[in-house]
């Protein structure tokens, strides 16, 4: 009898070609599973499923944890305004671990001996599926046939084709990675340092003209409502905010950062709901937090965006970063408004019962009600004693 492999499948060219590689040339039982993070509309996963069968599968299984990447990832990625370089709300590499976890606990679950995935060996998700598999399963061999043979593209087309596999595999001339917080956009123009991907490589198109207003609203740091409409779950909302800021063309650009394996890499995306929700989230914070919950904020948001990405996302500090994270989020409830333009946006301004400036204590640049100027005098002298130290001892 031959023993149980769960093969991570997509439907795509490498893991078409691992499903007939484990069986043909690895005599195994080859289970495939897919770990939908929200990416995959109901047809989509329809197709999917008709395609594993379609290459001889024993079984197919449509893993759903859309609820748990948001509870446990996107959440976390809103609370700490998460942008790697500054840019990039890693969209498809944060869906990575949540994917990897559902398909090991699959595996364990139909008495899998074998896990397998096609990540190639000059990318990110080799080491994310890897890392996820050996401390969760150790018990559970991994078999990675596209790295570990170093395929290339043209190789699996053909012994598709051998295997009597009927599919169009023709190189896309660009490779799209939809998922719940984003989509990624790889091409030609990529590979390059100097060259943006072209209008028609987005998969969402301008469909507005003029402007936009957009209302946000927020309870404790967690998008509640849409416009007003605040009847939804915060996935439906972060849905919606989708559907409205990409008729606009907004979250685009290109994300340039360093790999877990130490390379360069480079890649398009388009994420207009993260790119909204960010940074009205962001302005929110700026009116509702004191200057050091917001600098602290920004440094363990960093670390904490740093660690998803690069696979660290199970080293347990990353548990204390949420408490942390988490905790800053009482007073972050209000309603951020945003202007859309085609290919952008503005923020407009909030409103929130724990407005910061709504204080009686004075209003920048105009009035103070709660000092007097000779307070004011008496702090500035005080304030610079320590200069004034440094600079008389060492004559500057």
């Amino acid at each position: 009898m031959s023993e149980k492999v769960v093969l991570a499948f997509s439907g795509g060219l490498d893991t078409s070609y691992c499903a007939i590689y484990l069986s043909k040339e690895k005599d195994l039982e080859v289970h495939t599973a897919i770990a939908n993070t929200g990416g995959f509309s109901p047809e989509e996963l329809t197709d999917i499923e008709k395609r594993a069968y379609a290459l001889g599968v024993k079984s197919h299984k449509a893993l759903d944890v859309t609820e748990e990447y948001y509870q446990k990832g996107i959440k976390y990625m809103v609370y700490g305004n998460v942008l790697r370089n500054n840019t990039y709300p890693i969209s498809v590499s944060s869906e990575r671990i949540f994917q990897a976890i559902a398909i090991i606990e699959y595996a364990k679950k139909i008495g899998a001996k074998y896990v397998a995935h096609g990540s190639t060996g000059a990318g990110n998700d080799q080491i994310r599926f890897d890392l996820a598999f050996q401390v969760l399963a150790p018990e559970i061999e991994i078999i990675t046939p596209t790295r570990d043979m170093e395929l290339t593209r043209e190789f699996e087309i053909n012994y598709l084709k051998d295997h009597g596999v009927k599919a169009d595999y023709n190189k896309m001339t660009y490779s799209i990675n939809a998922g719940l917080w984003g989509t990624s956009i790889g091409g030609k123009e990529t590979l390059t340092s100097n060259q943006t991907l072209p209008e028609e490589a987005y998969p969402s198109q301008l469909k507005k003209e003029g402007e936009e207003t957009l209302t946000l609203d927020f309870v404790k740091g967690q998008l509640k409502g849409v416009n007003g409409n605040k009847h939804f779950s915060t996935i439906d909302a972060i849905r919606e905010v989708e559907e409205i800021g990409s008729a606009w063309a907004v979250g685009r650009d290109m994300h340039i950062g360093d790999t877990i394996i130490g390379i360069k890499g480079r890649v398009g995306f388009e994420a207009a709901a993260p790119m909204l929700i960010i940074k009205a989230h962001q302005m929110l914070e700026k009116h509702t937090l004191t200057k050091w919950q917001q600098y602290w904020k920004d440094q363990l948001g960093n670390w904490y965006g740093m660690f998803l990405h690069e696979a660290m996302y199970l080293e347990p500090v990353m548990r204390d970063i949420e408490k942390f994270l988490e905790s800053t989020q009482e007073n972050v409830t209000g309603k951020v408004i945003i202007k859309l333009r085609p290919y952008t946006f503005q923020l407009v301004g909030i409103e929130s019962e724990h407005d910061l400036m709504k204080s009686e204590f004075g209003e920048y640049g105009e009035m103070n009600k709660g000092w007097t100027a000779d307070d004011a005098k008496g702090f500035t002298k005080i304030l610079g004693n320590q200069l004034k130290i440094f600079y008389s001892v060492n004559k500057k």
